[in-house]
């Protein structure tokens, strides 16, 4: 188990509940069961009370946990028949995106991620989620192909952002996302989207312009990385707690103001805490959100979905 900052207290009392328990299994006679539960109430009531109420930034450190669930384990848990599709037939194949034909019960779908990695060797492969231009034209791609085959599409936005890079700048990185963000306003097929992790800025929202867009309930969602925005108000990254708090990049700030449309509930502690109870919460809420889309046509889809991104922010405003 990786602990955040502010777990490390629960850390201490989980350690020394397994430790007694390490004790007992190497010395038969001894009952150190009463104990350890003891400490492990303590340390229960501690974790609802860690996670009860967090700040923004803490959700933000929830959000980039390492024991979080990737793209990569929801393709497996939720569809059948996933074949990967690669490149985007210009430049390259970018591993940060990852997508293919699958289906999601007997539903054939599109699915379109974004994957972070697990360890060292698959975040470097990954580009630790950050895609470049040619994972956005491998979007477009997809979504294109979805939509001459009447496929729905779903995304699994899961990104610090659009890698930053010479070489991707060099390449049109700022085209190549208007171009998905585009491509999701122009597709008659249903769209929904999931923000599994962090939602960061265009690389987000790029996969994110859909019909229902969905956040886990510790996910964040915002213009900026709290870190990046304080280094530009505040010429102080250090400042990161009140960027957070400024930006309103929690899941239920932005259900107020209607960015989002749905939250799915974590489990205590996380979603790194019980990653399959996760991922059939996520499951459950993609067949709403397809059902509830299943039957609009093509006109009414397209129309629908831009019209949602023109109202975002009056809920919030009018309240």
């Amino acid at each position: 188990m990786n602990y955040l900052e502010f777990e490390k207290p629960l850390a201490e009392i989980e350690g020394k509940a397994e430790e007694l328990r390490a004790l007992a299994r190497a010395n038969e006679e001894m009952d150190v069961e009463q104990e350890a539960a003891a400490l492990d109430r303590k340390a229960a009531d501690m974790l609802r009370d860690l996670y009860k109420s967090l700040t923004p930034w803490r959700k933000c450190q929830v959000a980039r946990h390492p024991d979080r669930p990737r793209c990569t384990d929801y393709i497996q848990a939720l569809f059948t028949e996933y074949t990967p599709l690669a490149g985007d037939r210009n430049f390259a194949d970018d591993h940060a995106v990852m997508g293919g034909l699958a289906r999601l019960d007997d539903q054939p779908i599109m699915v379109i991620g974004q994957e972070k990695g697990a360890d060292t060797k698959t975040r470097l492969e990954h580009n630790f989620g950050m895609a470049r231009p040619e994972g956005y034209r491998k979007a477009v791609r997809l979504m294109d192909m979805a939509d001459r085959f009447g496929l729905p599409v779903i995304t699994l936005v899961d990104t610090p952002g659009a890698y930053p890079g010479k070489g991707a700048e060099e390449r049109g990185q700022s085209e190549a996302i208007a171009r998905s963000t585009e491509k999701c306003l122009q597709i008659g097929v249903p769209l929904v989207s999931v923000i599994i992790g962090e939602g960061g800025s265009g690389g987000a929202v790029a996969f994110a312009t859909a019909n229902r867009v969905a956040m886990l309930e510790h996910s964040v969602y915002s213009v900026i990385s709290p870190e990046g925005c304080a280094s530009i108000l505040w010429k102080d990254a250090e400042k990161m707690r009140e960027a957070a708090e400024a930006l309103r990049l929690t899941a239920q700030d932005l259900k107020k103001l209607g960015v989002i449309d749905r939250i799915i509930q974590e489990p205590l502690g996380g979603a790194q805490r019980a990653p399959d109870d996760t991922i059939e919460a996520v499951g459950l809420a993609l067949r709403v959100m397809l059902k509830q889309l299943a039957s609009r046509g093509r006109d009414r889809l397209i129309a629908d979905r831009r019209q949602k991104f023109l109202n975002m922010g009056a809920k919030g405003l009018a309240a």
